[in-house]
């Protein structure tokens, strides 16, 4: 091989390193850069835990009717307050409240021990219209002693004061299919709703699972 040859062909393979240790180091610096980039995969929402809204809600904020503050004075704190109520389900609630004592009896077996319905009241989400105990002293003795053994008329009774969903008092006017089967009318707005021509003593109160309305009369389907 001629002297001119070999200069051409040495020439040739430095070139040709020389290219691949640029190409070599390109790609090491590109590497390196990808890797020294932040990670922002993660979206800032995802960053940021999420409000527990119920930490929050305050318990009276959707009271309404013009007996709230004879309410909260009879029963200004404990289990059968306004506060009280919010912390249990309905049927336990009910029963820490003073004023819901016969009601309380009625759906857990205390006045006719074939009608208990508190695994059901517990069970689900509910808007509790709740007769205080003065609504069930107007009901003359008779039909209350005949309700100790007609199960039957009781179940109705009850469960026509019950409306499946929790309903606030800004929805509440309009007619609403209770669980009994028939509906109920409910007239008016803010502290003046009427159930059926029944007054809203107190409603909006909450519960664990349910929004309870106190009644100043037993409601008949």
């Amino acid at each position: 091989m001629s002297r001119i040859t070999k200069k051409r062909v040495s020439a040739g393979l430095a070139l040709a390193l020389a290219a691949s240790f640029a190409l070599s180091a390109c790609s090491a610096a590109s590497t390196e850069t990808e890797s020294d980039e932040p990670d922002t995969t993660m979206s800032e929402e995802a960053e940021e835990p999420m409000a527990d809204e119920s930490m929050d809600m305050d318990p009276a904020a959707y009271l309404v009717g013009t007996g709230c503050a004879d309410y909260a004075a009879a029963v200004p704190d404990g289990d059968g307050s306004v506060a009280g109520m919010a912390q249990d389900p309905v049927a336990v609630a009910a029963s820490n409240n003073p004023l819901l004592t016969t009601l309380t009896a009625a759906v857990s077996g205390g006045l006719n021990p074939d009608v208990d319905l508190v695994d059901t009241l517990n069970g689900d989400e509910f808007t509790v219209f709740a007769p205080v105990d003065e609504a069930f002293a107007a009901i003359d003795a008779d039909t209350i002693e005949s309700l100790k053994t007609d199960s039957e008329t009781l179940t109705a009774i009850l469960t026509y004061h019950v409306i499946p969903g929790q309903i606030l008092p800004e929805d509440l006017p309009g007619t609403h299919t209770t669980v009994q089967g028939t509906d109920v009318e409910v007239t008016g707005s803010g502290d003046d709703l009427t159930v059926n021509g029944a007054t809203v003593i107190c409603g909006g109160v909450q519960t664990a699972n349910a929004t309870v309305y106190l009644l100043d009369t037993v409601l008949l389907p």
